[in-house]
């Protein structure tokens, strides 16, 4: 009798693991949890309006450390309370002053996990207006300031003493780095130097587990979108004109552990434009 019911026991307890072997279901009493991934440390420059400051919350939303500059004191402060951000106000017209505060984030964080060269200005004039400082200053702006944070990062990535397995940079272009209007030299020269800068620092910061690659907005509406005419929509293939999330949510893409075989390239947010031919009848 004893030894039935044993046996019994035993098929009902062969049954019930097999029930849960096929639901895919553990048969210890307690699954192991994996780790938390630790939390990113993110660095923005030009973090305070726009596509700069939707890239922050961005990245605040999904619960990294993150850190921006910005030259506007009272829109960067705004910011920094919206999101929990912390603001760094710098002239990137100032290398030095970048720099410095690249260190300073070293110094307190050990390390920057994710770089976004957001910072850019557009000043659009004819050409025969144009200065040679008006032309060095969005050089300098928009371009040079995306060398200086990457070579910051590099020589700080070199010195550490346990490497870091996980890096990005990420870039923002503009689709104007292939395409233009009047009076736009130096905002087409300083994008077209992002573009090619990003794939010479995708081939640089391997040796350093960073990929690198740039974001090239077309039109996105930084202002009041409700204002839009029906026609600004309808001209885009994707039938609506793109928002300053539309490049915050690419950014968080490329930034998923995942995503490292996605390298020195350039992805183009402007929903199907730059594929539309267009002539005059």
């Amino acid at each position: 009798m004893a030894d039935n019911y044993i046996e019994k026991q035993y098929e009902q307890y062969e049954a019930r693991k097999a029930a849960w072997q096929k639901a895919g279901k553990p048969i210890t009493k307690k699954s192991v949890q994996p780790a938390p991934e630790p939390k990113k440390r993110v660095f923005v420059t030009g973090g305070a309006n726009g596509i700069g400051k939707a890239i922050v919350k961005a990245f605040c939303d999904a619960g990294s450390i993150v850190a921006f500059c910005d030259h506007n004191e009272a829109s960067g402060r705004m910011t920094a309370i919206e999101t929990g951000a912390l603001f760094y106000q710098v002239d990137v017209n100032d290398y030095a002053e970048l720099e410095a505060c690249m260190k300073e984030l070293f110094n307190s964080w050990g390390d920057i996990d994710v770089l976004i060269n957001n910072v850019g200005i557009s000043e659009f004039a004819p050409i025969t207006d144009t200065t040679i400082e008006d032309f060095d200053r969005v050089i300098n702006v928009n371009l040079r300031s995306v060398f200086v944070t990457a070579r910051q990062l590099a020589i700080h990535r070199e010195a550490l003493s346990i490497p870091n397995s996980y890096g990005r940079i990420i870039n923002i272009c503009s689709t104007r780095y292939l395409m233009s209007e009047t009076g736009s030299e130096a905002y087409a020269a300083s994008k077209g130097g992002v573009y090619s800068l990003t794939h010479a620092l995708a081939l640089s910061m391997s040796k350093w587990h960073v990929t690198a690659n740039s974001i090239s907005p077309g039109w996105i509406e930084n202002g009041d979108y409700s204002k839009l005419r029906k026609e600004d929509h309808q001209q885009h293939p994707s039938g609506r004109v793109g928002c300053p999330d539309d490049v915050a949510r690419a950014c968080l893409f490329l930034c998923n552990p995942d995503n490292n075989f996605i390298n020195g390239e350039n992805i183009t947010i402007d929903g199907g434009m730059t594929k539309k031919m267009i002539y005059i009848d």
